[in-house]
C-alpha cells in the first residue's frame, strides 16, 4: 500500500496547472453576489449514497441536501445561510451569518459559521472530493461538519499570498445533564450545531493558507479553549483542547494529490472520565494521504479520476487515570475507486475499502457507490 502512494506522488505530470482558489458553497454565493446586481442568489449541493457492507444489510440513503441562500443588503454587507436535510427527516442549519466587506481584502463575519480546520468541514460538496463518503478522519479527528456561533476576521493578502480566518467562537459541550464526549468518536457527540447552545467558555480558532509555490496550497490551523458545560462549579465537567492542523491540496495537469494531520491535546481529561465513568482520550490524532489521476485529456469538459486514499488515526492515541488505550480505536481504511464528473457540478462515484483496527487483522470490506451535485 506505501509503495503504490508513493509511486502516485512520483509520478511526473506534464500540463498545465489547474485552478487552486478552491470554494465551497458559501463563499462562491458571495462571490456570485460581489460580481452580480442581483441582491439574491440561491445554491446548493447533495449526496445519494448506496453502501455495500460486507456482512449485514446494505443502505441506500439521501444523506444530504442542502439548500443555500444569499442576500446582499448593500456592497458592503452580505448575509449567508445553509438549510441542511440529512436522511431526508432531519433538518439543521448549517451556516448562518453576516458578512461585512471592511475593505476588498477584508471582511468582518458573526453567526453561525464552519470552524476552519482541515479541508473538508469547509470544502465538504459532493464533487470537490474524492471518494463517496467523506475521509473517516474529518468524522472522528475533526468532526465535520463542525460549525459554531462566533465572529471575527477572514481576508487576504494577495502580495503575500495567503489568505486567514480568526474567529472567538463557542465550543463543544462536555457536560449538559449528562458526560457526553467519549473514546470512540472524540468530540463528535459535543457538537451544538447552534441549536439553544449552552456556553460557558469562549475558544479561538485560526486558519492561515498560503499560495504562493506553484500548484499547491497549504493550511496551518489551531483551535484553543474549553468545553462548555451547564454546572460552572464543578471542574470535572469541563476539559480544555488544543487541537491543531495542517492540509495541502496540489493540483499540475492530470495529477492532483491532498494530505492532512491533525492532533488534539486535551487537558483534565483523567478527572472528567472518573467522574463521569467516561473513557475520552487525553491525546487524539491522524493523517491521510491522497493520489488521483485524471484519465480524460485536459482539454475535455468532463474528467475521470482513478484515487487512492490511505487513512491512519487514533482517538485514544494517548489517556490518562485508569482509562487503558482501547486497541479498536486506532483505525486504518485504505479505500481505492473513480469520481467520473460528468460536469463541473456533478459527479458520479464508486469506490471500495478496506477498513482495519489495531485490535484486530481482520479486514472490514466496504463497496460504496454515490452521486453528488454542487450548484
Amino acid at each position: 500500500m506505501k509503495q503504490l502512494l508513493f509511486t502516485l506522488l512520483i509520478i511526473p505530470v506534464l500540463g498545465v496547472s489547474q485552478n487552486l482558489n478552491f470554494q465551497n458553497s458559501a463563499m462562491r454565493q458571495l462571490s456570485n453576489l460581489e460580481n452580480s446586481e442581483n441582491r439574491i442568489t440561491l445554491g446548493g449541493y447533495g449526496e445519494i449514497n448506496f453502501n455495500g457492507y460486507d456482512g449485514k444489510a446494505n443502505e441506500i440513503d439521501v444523506q444530504r441536501l442542502v439548500l443555500l441562500f444569499a442576500y446582499k443588503f448593500d456592497d458592503r454587507t452580505q448575509f449567508v445561510t445553509e438549510v441542511e436535510y440529512e436522511h431526508v427527516t432531519e433538518v439543521y442549519v448549517e451556516q448562518a451569518f453576516v458578512n461585512y466587506n471592511i475593505t476588498d481584502n477584508l471582511n468582518a463575519r458573526a453567526g453561525l459559521m464552519l470552524v476552519p480546520m482541515g479541508i473538508i468541514n469547509e470544502y465538504h460538496e459532493g464533487p470537490t472530493f474524492n471518494g463517496v463518503e467523506r475521509p473517516s478522519l474529518d468524522g472522528k479527528i475533526i468532526p465535520t461538519t463542525w460549525r459554531e456561533i462566533g465572529f471575527g476576521l477572514a481576508g487576504r493578502s494577495n502580495e503575500l499570498s495567503f489568505r486567514y480566518q480568526l474567529y472567538a467562537m463557542n465550543g463543544f459541550v462536555s457536560f449538559n445533564d449528562d458526560y457526553v464526549l467519549r473514546g470512540t468518536d472524540g468530540f463528535r457527540k459535543g457538537r451544538q450545531k447552534g441549536a439553544q447552545s449552552i456556553n460557558s467558555d469562549i475558544n479561538l480558532s485560526a486558519k492561515i493558507e498560503y499560495y504562493g509555490l506553484p500548484n499547491i496550497r497549504i493550511g496551518l490551523a489551531v483551535y484553543t479553549g474549553k468545553t462548555q458545560t451547564i454546572d460552572l462549579e464543578d471542574a470535572a465537567t469541563q476539559v480544555g483542547l488544543t487541537m491543531v492542523g495542517a492540509d495541502y491540496r496540489y493540483v499540475k495537469g492530470r495529477f492532483s494529490s491532498r494530505g492532512q494531520w491533525a492532533r488534539t491535546s486535551l487537558q483534565d481529561v483523567a478527572a472528567y472520565n472518573a467522574a463521569g465513568n467516561t473513557d475520552l482520550g487525553a491525546s487524539m490524532g491522524g493523517y491521510y494521504i491522497e493520489g488521483a489521476y485524471n484519465l480524460l485529456p485536459l482539454t475535455n469538459r468532463q474528467r475521470f479520476d482513478i484515487f487512492v486514499r490511505y487513512e491512519d488515526f487514533d482517538t485514544h492515541k494517548k489517556t490518562e487515570g485508569n482509562v487503558v488505550a482501547n486497541p479498536a480505536f486506532h483505525r486504518k481504511e485504505t479505500t481505492v475507486g473513480f469520481s467520473y464528473h460528468l460536469s463541473p457540478g456533478t459527479v458520479f462515484k464508486a469506490d471500495y475499502q478496506n477498513l482495519k483496527t489495531a485490535a484486530s487483522d481482520t479486514l472490514i470490506r466496504q463497496f460504496n457507490v454515490g452521486i453528488g451535485f454542487f450548484f
